[in-house]
């Protein structure tokens, strides 16, 4: 009796997926965002006479379009808050600071933003607080740099909300918001495998013991009928493209001209399609039914990208499951 071998160490690895957002703006943000960079908090008033901060285009409870703009005291008060022990890249302050909505005077809704204080002791609701703005200013919500605690003089009257009619100078017109996630990815037992059998060249997937339907890249258990799957299947290295699209956009960061192929490739011996792009032959000439195959990465650690085989087409009764 030979004994079963052991299964390979769970990988690990960090990854990062960031991506810059860029969006256009609509009259309220451009001028909510180009008050900022001029040290100017506006808001929007909805039609039941509510103060809006941030502002928003459309009323909340009338769906109503908004355009009546005030401006709002750089001052509020603390509504909620929590405290940030251990700031993480890109957040507003490199020392433990507070999370806090502020409502500003004026404003009938709180803002999000950091609040910069020695400890949590020194945090509470009810706290007053100022904009700290940033030296430098570029029409962004991170113009305001942090809120910071003052002395509030009670003599001085509570500051109205006056009318803006939320013209600028050379008024932001868009932004780009960079998204970033950072996490620790562990592929499990199913996938650790699948990168180990990628490593040497090969293609592995699980065969679900109930419904027989092989999964690539495995995922550990059938979501059809709800069962570990365990017994391994190599499949490939040929398959069928299924559906693809044409990319015309260059995407940061990626070295690779457009236009190109990304498709839906069912491995021979698959029973789903896996993604993949598609090279070595004109755009304009990859269809359905085209048989590919890999060409390695230079490292020899994944498929960098697919080619044709020479091969004829494949006939559509073969993949028409599997679109």
């Amino acid at each position: 009796m030979t004994a079963a071998a052991p299964p390979p160490e769970a990988l690990r690895a960090p990854l990062v997926v960031e991506f810059p957002f860029t969006r256009s703006l609509g009259p309220v943000q451009s001028a909510f965002l180009t008050g900022l960079r001029e040290r100017t908090v506006l808001g929007v008033r909805t039609e039941a006479g509510g103060v809006l901060v941030p502002p928003v285009e459309y009323d909340p409870a009338t769906a109503a379009e908004l355009r009546e703009l005030v401006e709002v005291a750089p001052t509020g008060t603390v509504t909620t808050w929590a405290w940030n022990s251990e700031p993480r890249r890109g957040q507003p302050l490199a020392t433990p600071f507070a999370w806090v909505l502020v409502r500003l005077d004026g404003a009938d809704t709180a803002l999000l933003h950091a609040l910069d204080a020695p400890g949590p002791e020194a945090v509470r609701t009810g706290l007053r607080v100022r904009i700290r703005w940033a030296a430098e200013r570029s029409g962004a919500i991170t113009d305001i740099a942090c809120f910071e605690p003052y002395e509030d003089d009670e003599s001085t009257p509570e500051r109205e909300p006056a009318p803006h009619d939320g013209r600028f100078e050379d008024p932001v017109a868009g932004i780009v918001a960079p998204a970033r996630l950072d996490y620790t990815y562990s592929p499990g037992r199913a996938q650790t495998r699948y990168l180990h059998g990628l490593a040497e060249r090969r293609t592995v997937g699980e065969r679900c013991p109930s419904c027989a339907q092989v999964y690539v890249p495995p995922r550990g258990a059938c979501p059809t009928c709800g069962v570990a799957t365990t017994d391994r299947v190599e499949v490939g290295p040929r398959g069928t493209v299924t559906t693809f699209c044409i990319v015309n956009i260059k995407a940061k960061n990626l070295d690779i001209e457009v236009p190109y192929v990304y498709a839906h490739i069912a491995l021979d011996g698959a029973g789903l399609a896996l993604h993949g792009r598609i090279a070595g032959i004109p755009y304009d000439q990859v269809r359905m039914g085209l048989r590919v195959e890999p060409v390695w990465s230079e490292d020899g650690r994944y498929p960098d990208h697919y080619r044709p085989t020479g091969e004829p087409d494949a006939d559509y009764d073969t993949y028409k499951e599997l679109l």
